[in-house]
């Protein structure tokens, strides 16, 4: 069995789309717009190359995560950048394998080598808390509003870098997308039915 990580490059982009769309289609609502995601987020600029990787076993590619800046800011007003990755997709036949898992493990520990303190994300908690993952209230970081969302979650990447402070997690805008262009971009893949799966 061969397994490789690397960084994704321009010939895997289609591929990863369609990785994408087969990852998260009907995961989290009817159909889904993570693989256009994908598509426009290579072009913002918090959008981080060095850490966007593919694995692939025996040659085909059946995972990647993407990773951008984002921010924390205290109550000073001062900002300490982060990182939060996704899409971070799995094609479905080999999720709960432990490769998704590999590459998790393998970009943050390339984002704390870049010097990056701490990723956060929206996720399920149950799917991160073995990687290391808190909840967001036990490192006092919250949404605009002083808002704790559960899916919130946070992993500190040098360890006390977060102590002794109350932040804001800012999102990077480059995860804000056009529904119709979303809608447009989907009819140039495979169409998939949109139904609702037991939760």
């Amino acid at each position: 069995m061969d397994i490789n990580i690397r960084n994704e490059a321009p010939e895997d982009y289609r591929e990863v789309e369609e990785l994408t769309k087969k990852a998260f289609w009907n995961v989290n609502v009817l159909g889904c717009d993570e693989h256009y995601i994908a598509h426009i987020l290579r072009e913002h600029a918090d959008f981080i190359p060095e850490l966007d990787f593919i694995l692939t076993l025996n040659g085909k590619i059946i995972a990647n995560i993407m990773y951008t800046k984002s921010r924390l800011s205290d109550e000073t007003d001062a900002e300490k950048e982060i990182v939060t990755f996704g899409p971070f997709s799995v094609l479905p036949e080999y999720q709960r394998m432990g490769y998704g898992k590999k590459l998790l493990e393998y970009s943050l520990k390339k984002a704390a080598d870049m010097g990056f303190e701490a990723v956060v994300i929206f996720g399920n908690p149950e799917n991160y808390v073995t990687a290391g993952f808190k909840s967001c209230k036990k490192y006092n970081v919250a949404i605009s509003g002083g808002i704790y969302p559960v899916a919130l979650l946070v992993k500190e990447l040098k360890e006390g870098a977060l102590a002794g402070k109350r932040f804001i997690y800012k999102e990077s805008p480059a995860y804000e997308y056009d529904r119709e262009k979303a809608e447009e971009f989907d009819k140039t893949f495979e169409q998939m039915p949109k139904e609702y799966r037991p939760s």
